[in-house]
């Protein structure tokens, strides 16, 4: 698939250890977007933030195993995106959700030698 021109960058901020149906929320939000067909997703794993709490979360060595931010970035045409929302919608009881108009300048599969 190939995509250029305009698109929609979505953005999702949810904690690490948010769930949907027991399971990972961010991982749940990937496996989501591909079965619809999103041209792609990235998770980021942040070293420190905080959110509608007020709760800073850290790496720091003495807290290993707290919940890390994550932010989800989607991009793809808005009609694709517009269709992911209600499926995000329904996945998030808590976050933060941004759009951006973005422009695509190339978007394909990597070119095999041989």
């Amino acid at each position: 698939m190939k995509l250029s021109g305009q698109g929609l960058l979505l953005r999702i901020f949810i904690g690490e250890a948010d769930k949907y149906h027991n399971k990972p929320l961010y991982k749940q939000i990937v496996h989501q977007a591909r079965e619809l067909g999103i041209a792609g997703a990235t998770v980021l794993r942040g070293v420190m933030g905080y959110g509608a709490n007020s709760h800073v979360k850290t790496t720091s060595i003495l807290r290993l195993s707290e919940d890390l931010p994550l932010v989800i970035e989607i991009v793809d045409t808005e009609e694709k995106i517009n269709s992911f929302l209600p499926h995000l919608e329904e996945m998030m009881d808590g976050g933060l959700v941004t759009l951006e108009k973005v422009q695509i300048v190339k978007y394909s599969h990597h070119k095999r030698d041989g």
